[in-house]
């Protein structure tokens, strides 16, 4: 499957965007100069699949992005970053509440098609005159595509933008997500929205998004902590027809893996990707919440960022998780890459050069066999370096 990324070729963007997608993306001064609001709009109502946060101090855009997309059909998404509207009370709802009705009256469609998303500082107001002013003209300053600008402008403490495309049949899908913080999803994700040109009935579309976004999204985690926006979505316009279902659920997995992966060679600080493999488990959740506590624990990620073999940090994360069946350390393998180092017993030192150069590697793979079953399950990470720190100690200063 191939999936291309495909921000340096702007003129290959534009010529294959998905038909009937039209964007704004501009910059309303909510914290700096650079892009901060987007919309992404069909020319008509879209089948549509949508996946929230389970926070239960999440954003005011939230639960009017859960009421909208409730009966399957969306025609708009409306993203801000660099404020979250979270923690802002009735003002920050009413807010969310104006805004979507002021994008529909210029866009002249219903507000109800139209799922909002805020990200960036929490507890702050949006500063409700600049978007105002913002949202004038809006349908006039639309464009065809566009969607590598909707990519930087839903950015916050993102390196890059994040976009990708490839073609299914005759239908185009392109994906595009920000994040590189606060993330732990948990049957959500950061920021992050699809759209298609394919025509997918609303049920199937349903069906096949959240199995896509529990292999990918919902298997990364950057510093454990499960945002209060995350949001997911789909659009299918079906203006180009119909396509193989299993196709189409192939090439949204692999799109969701492939974003899913850039989120966390971007997270705040990296300088490593971190995959953890865990295989040979009783349960799909069981080699999950063991893979997590692997990518997730300070002290795994730490010895990744100083390039250090300390693999008895991995036992300790394997032996941390004590609600899940109880494995048996004798039947466990634990691996760097392809170099065994613990198979029931420390394997001796002599791959001790191989494994420091290893290390070294801007990708990390780490692979775990506990020797109980047959399910497995990977997850993604990164390694924590003093950049996250000074990132994250100054975040609002």
């Amino acid at each position: 499957m191939k999936i291309e990324g495909l921000l340096e070729n702007k003129s290959y963007i534009l010529e294959h965007m998905p038909k009937g997608f039209y964007t704004c993306s501009k910059n309303l001064g909510i914290k700096d100069e650079s892009l901060d609001f987007t919309v992404i709009l069909s020319s008509k109502p879209a089948n549509a699949a949508a996946m929230f946060t389970q926070s239960t101090f999440c954003g005011a855009p939230i639960p009017i992005g859960k009421k909208n997309v409730a009966n399957g059909i969306l025609q708009c998404f409306a993203i801000n970053s660099k404020n979250a509207n979270v923690a802002t009370g009735e003002e920050g709802v009413k807010n969310v509440i104006e805004i979507v009705d002021l994008i529909a009256k210029e866009l002249d469609i219903s507000p109800e098609d139209i799922l909002p998303s805020s990200t960036g500082v929490i507890g702050h107001q949006l500063p409700i005159d600049k978007i105002r002013k913002g949202i004038q003209n809006l349908k006039d300053n639309l464009v065809e595509g566009g969607l590598e600008k909707s990519a930087e402008a839903i950015m916050t403490t993102d390196t890059h933008p994040k976009l990708k495309m490839c073609k299914i049949g005759n239908a185009t899908l392109v994906g595009i997500a920000k994040g590189s913080g606060m993330i732990e999803p948990n049957m959500a994700t950061l920021l992050s929205y699809f759209v298609t040109d394919a025509d997918i009935p609303s049920a199937t579309l349903q069906t096949i998004f959240r199995e896509a976004i529990n292999q990918s999204f919902n298997m990364v985690s950057i510093d454990t902590d499960t945002s209060t926006s995350d949001t997911v979505a789909i659009m299918a316009n079906g203006l180009a027809g119909k396509v193989d279902f299993q196709q189409f659920k192939e090439s949204l997995t692999a799109m969701s893996i492939d974003l899913a992966k850039e989120i966390a060679r971007d997270g705040e600080g990296a300088t490593k990707l971190l995959e953890v493999n865990v295989d040979g488990a009783s349960s799909f959740e069981q080699a999950k919440k063991i893979g997590k506590s692997i990518v997730n624990s300070p002290l795994v990620k730490t010895a990744i960022f100083g390039k250090d073999p300390n693999w008895g940090r991995i036992a300790m994360a394997i032996g941390k998780c004590e609600d899940e069946i109880e494995v048996n350390p004798e039947k466990i393998s634990i691996y760097f890459g392809d170099m065994l180092i613990y198979n029931g017993k420390p394997i001796n030192d002599d791959n001790l050069i191989k494994i420091l150069n290893y290390l070294e590697n801007p990708e990390i793979i780490i692979r775990v066999s506990l020797g109980l079953g047959t399910e497995e399950a990977t997850v993604w990470g990164c390694d924590l370096s003093y950049d996250y720190v000074e990132i994250n100690g100054s975040y609002t200063t």
